[in-house]
Order: structure tokens, then C-alpha cells, then sequence
């Protein structure tokens, strides 16, 4: 600090005054101009033992053989040691049925209970609970050979192996690309791929639609499940698919409505800009939004459209992919069609294992030659998990799972449609191949659970019902999907409809239509 004295000798007030301004401009001279740091204390940390030093104690029964501890030591293992669900709320995890092994496409849990797996759990385990010989071997034998190398930095035979098979399997010029954990990461890297090879930002997708939780992947989700969270991600457009709740496309019949529903999507495509749509991003059958097989000419009208404005067709082949509807993918339902890009998961190691695939055509591969894609894993192309989906899909090919599946498929229907005849409750019904669902209704014809809504009593006594006769699966209320394993013999499969239709007469007098004489809407 500056000290500035004033010596004033008998001076005017005039003088005192003009000294005194001086003095002050003197000052002021000796201020900073700057930005000079304020003083800030920082918080304190509030030091808790991290336990640096200790040893930890564990459970000497960590060390039991698997399978021996009792029903009730997993049990108190459970509520001394909570986890996390993933779709409904935590405590749910006490109602989860212990299950102890499986057998074929069964079932059976820690009271000797069996279950038919009536989804294949999350549609995915295509080959039922025996896992075949052959994927165990593998599994056991890359273990000790090589368990691990990272993509980058090694590469191994059976990274050639399966990239061959699937260059083999695959439609056209589509190959494989990269191989990551879960069909999320799938369609995480097709979009990254849709972004960097046209330049282009926007992804179509459609409300009735599940691509995964993670971000991108989330985003680009249509039900529920976009909500937590993921509706500020930018670069998503949704649009209505020819499947709208609430109201139809115009049209006398579904040649002119597939017609209005392509025109309504080229509108959408205009407005949101040609230049700035990366793709359009599909299930090519709907999964988790009921088993929606598209009508004949929309996945046609979609690809001339992404034809016409330079935008890619990525079809998400999550659920569906490897023979789950009587083709090896859903998308070749649908004649002439063939994607740019197409994700997979589930059914590639039928859920032996956590694998991936995305696949691109030899153009867009041609692209990245000279650049990076721009997404990455470490664990992408594991060596043990394409080992077992490498045998995964040899046994599907020298079994014919998927001719095995059409063969299969009219039975599958036809019980489909006796369900759906007999079941008041049932409004329609929906089925491809081993793959298909029930839409319930209440007595008035209308939706008995929007996607904002909670499960009402009804559900929740035919859930009960479901589980007591022997079933176990997912639950999409108001769908009712029916997804068994590949691998179901007839006699397997009519018992499974048998015990679902015992589960739906409680559903039936849950709704109220067993004990009214009144009309209902079809």
C-alpha cells in the first residue's frame, strides 16, 4: 500500500481542495488493474477409514464348492447384501426365483419347481438351457490357450474364423465389423458408423421400439425406457412406424395405408432435413413393442426412400437375429431388401456368453481403412466369446435350427390363434416363426395399460398365475409375448401353450369377463 502525505501550509480552501482531488488521483493511480484470485478456504474432508491396511474377512464358505451353499444362505446372502434391478424397483429382487439348473427348455428352481422358459428368458437363450458340448469345449479350450488379447493389439485365429463365418451367413456384401458385449454397444457402434460415414447427425427411429440403455442406444428407444433420462440426447428423431396406438393410416385397405404411412414418414424426412439424417434405425421385427412384423411393401418403401435422400437403413437384428423367425435374420422377411448396417446380439452365442456383432457393407468398411470408427471396447472381440459363438453357430447351421423353426412355426401359430379365439381378454394376437404375442384389452376394447401407467391387479394376479403353472419369461404387460427356445420340441411347445392358457382364464375373470353376460368390444 501506498502512503501519501499532504503537507497543507495556510492555504485557500480552493488550494486544500485541489491538494486533496491530487492525492485521490495519486491513489487511485495505485490500484491494480487486474484480476487478481479472491481468498477462498477450501472444504475440509470429512476422512473416513478406507480400510488401506486391512485384511479383508471374507465368508470362509466363499471357498464351498458351487452349488453348495443352501437355499437359506442364498437367501440371507440376498437381503445382507442387496443389488440393484434394472427395469422395475429394487425390492423386487425378493420375489426373483432362485433357479438352481436347467434342462433343455426348462427350468428349476431351489424348491424343485420346474418352469418352462416360456421367452427364452430375455429372448435370447435360443438353445434352451443345454448349452451344446461343443461351446463348452471351446470355451474351456481358448481359456487356457489365450483367455485374453485386446482387438488392438493382437489377433487370433478365431477372430479370422468367425469373421469368415459370418462374411459366409450374411446376405450380399455385408460383413462383420467389430464384435462388442451386448446389443446396446451393437448399436452404439452402427451409429457411430451411420454419423462418421456420411457426415451426417440425425438418427430416425421409431416410439414403438427398443434399442438398448446406453446413451445412443437409449436415445434412439421409443418406449418407455427413454424416459430415464435419455430424451435430452441430442441428434434423435422419432417417428410413428404403420403401428400407431390410437389411430390408422389412411387407406381403404393396407396396400393405400402402408402408401399414406411412407408419405408420412418422406414428410418427416423433408422436414428434419436429407442433408442431416445419418439413417433410419430399426428392429426389423418389433421386439418388446409386440412382435411387429411390418406389412408387405413399408421395409420395401423405407429402403427406396433411404435410396432416394443418401440416408443409411440400419436394422436392429437384437432379438430377432440367427432363426428366430424362420430366417436366419428377421430383415430377409421382407424380399429384396438389404440393410447398410445391422447390429445382433442374444441369439449369436444364444446367450452362453455376453457377444455382439455389428456389420456394415463392403463400402462402408472401404470407408474406414484410411480412419478410425471412432468407437471402441475392451472388450470387443474377446477371444472366449467368439469361441462360443463360433460353435454357437456352426451347431445352428448343422442342426437347421432355423429350418427346424419353420417347420415349427405353423404349429406355433395355430396355438397362437386358438389362445387368442378362446381368451375374451385376448384382442389380437401377432406370430413369425417361433416368435409371438398376445395384445389383452379390457371388456370396453380399450389399452389396459399405457406405457405412463402402473400394472393393475388383473396383471399382477395373472403373473401369479403365469408362474404357478409352470411358466417363467418376461412380462410386457399388455403384451403377452410367447418367444420359446429353438429348440422346443412339439410336445414341449403345445404344453407351454396349455399352461398359458390356464393363465389366461385367470386373466380372463381378473378382467371381468368371466363373470359378466354383458357385450364387450371386440
Amino acid at each position: 500500500a501506498h502512503k501519501i502525505k499532504i503537507k497543507v501550509k495556510s492555504k485557500t480552501n480552493e488550494e486544500v481542495m485541489s491538494a486533496v482531488a491530487e492525492a485521490v488521483n495519486v491513489a487511485r493511480r495505485c490500484v491494480p488493474k487486474a484480476g487478481k484470485k479472491w481468498p477462498r478456504a477450501l472444504p475440509g474432508l470429512n476422512a473416513k477409514n478406507n480400510e488401506k491396511l486391512v485384511v479383508p474377512k471374507i465368508d470362509p464358505a466363499h471357498f464351498e464348492p458351487m452349488g453348495a451353499w443352501s437355499t437359506e444362505k442364498i437367501k440371507e446372502s440376498r437381503a445382507a447384501n442387496p443389488f440393484m434391478m434394472t427395469w422395475v424397483p429394487g425390492r423386487a429382487r425378493d420375489n426373483v426365483p432362485i433357479m438352481t439348473h436347467g434342462e433343455g427348455v426348462y427350468l428349476y428352481d431351489s424348491n424343485g419347481k420346474q418352469y418352462l422358459d416360456w421367452t427364452s428368458q430375455a429372448v435370447c437363450a435360443n438353445l434352451g438351457h443345454d448349452v451344446p458340448e461343443a461351446v463348452v469345449e471351446a470355451a474351456a479350450k481358448q481359456m487356457r490357450q489365450l483367455p485374453f488379447t485386446y482387438g488392438g493389439i493382437g489377433f487370433t485365429e478365431i477372430r479370422a474364423r468367425i469373421n469368415q463365418l459370418m462374411a459366409e451367413i450374411m446376405p450380399g456384401d455385408l460383413r462383420a465389423a467389430v464384435f462388442p458385449s451386448s446389443g446396446a454397444e451393437a448399436n452404439e457402434a452402427g451409429i457411430m458408423m451411420a454419423r462418421r460415414y456420411t457426415g451426417k447427425f440425425k438418427v430416425i427411429s421409431w416410439y414403438r421400439s427398443y434399442h438398448g440403455a446406453t446413451a445412443h442406444a437409449s436415445a434412439a428407444t421409443g418406449d418407455f425406457r427413454r424416459w430415464y433420462g435419455a430424451n435430452e440426447v441430442p441428434g434423435f428423431v422419432k417417428a410413428f412406424n404403420p403401428f400407431p396406438l390410437f389411430f390408422d393410416h389412411a387407406g381403404a385397405n393396407e396396400e393405400e395405408q402402408v402408401e399414406s404411412s411412407l408419405k408420412m414418414l418422406e414428410e418427416q424426412i423433408l422436414n428434419e432435413g436429407p442433408d442431416d439424417i445419418a439413417s433410419i434405425m430399426m428392429e426389423s421385427i418389433v421386439g418388446a413393442g409386440g412382435c411387429l412384423v411390418m406389412p408387405k411393401g413399408y421395409m420395401q418403401g423405407v429402403r427406396a426412400l433411404c435410396d432416394k435422400y443418401g440416408i443409411l437403413m440400419h436394422c436392429d437384428e437384437v432379438m430377432v437375429g440367427f432363426g428366430r423367425t424362420g430366417t436366419m435374420f428377421g430383415f430377409q422377411n421382407y424380399d429384396g431388401v438389404m440393410p447398410d448396417i445391422v447390429s445382433a446380439a442374444k441369439g449369436i452365442s444364444s446367450a452362453s456368453i455376453p457377444l455382439s456383432m455389428t456389420a456394415c457393407t463392403e463400402d462402408i468398411m472401404a470407408f474406414f481403412d484410411d480412419k478410425p470408427l471412432g468407437y471402441g471396447s475392451t472388450y470387443q472381440a474377446h477371444p472366449v466369446a467368439l469361441a462360443c459363438a463360433y460353435e454357437n453357430i456352426k451347431y445352428l447351421i448343422q442342426q437347421d435350427i432355423v429350418g427346424r423353426v419353420r417347420d415349427m412355426a405353423p404349429v406355433f401359430e395355430a396355438n397362437m390363434q386358438r389362445l387368442a379365439e378362446r381368451h375374451r381378454s385376448i384382442k389380437q394376437y401377432r406370430a413369425i416363426g417361433l416368435f409371438g404375442c398376445l395384445d389383452v384389452k379390457e371388456m370396453s376394447g380399450t389399452n389396459p395399460k399405457l406405457q405412463h401407467e402402473a400394472a393393475h391387479e388383473a396383471f399382477l394376479k395373472y403373473k401369479r398365475a403365469f408362474a404357478e403353472n409352470g411358466l417363467v419369461g418376461l412380462h410386457r404387460y399388455p403384451h403377452i409375448h410367447c418367444a420359446p427356445p429353438l429348440s422346443i420340441t412339439e410336445d414341449e411347445l403345445l404344453d407351454g401353450f396349455d399352461r398359458l392358457d390356464r393363465a389366461l382364464y385367470v386373466l380372463d375373470d381378473a378382467l371381468g369377463y368371466q363373470d359378466s353376460e354383458e357385450e364387450y368390444v371386440c
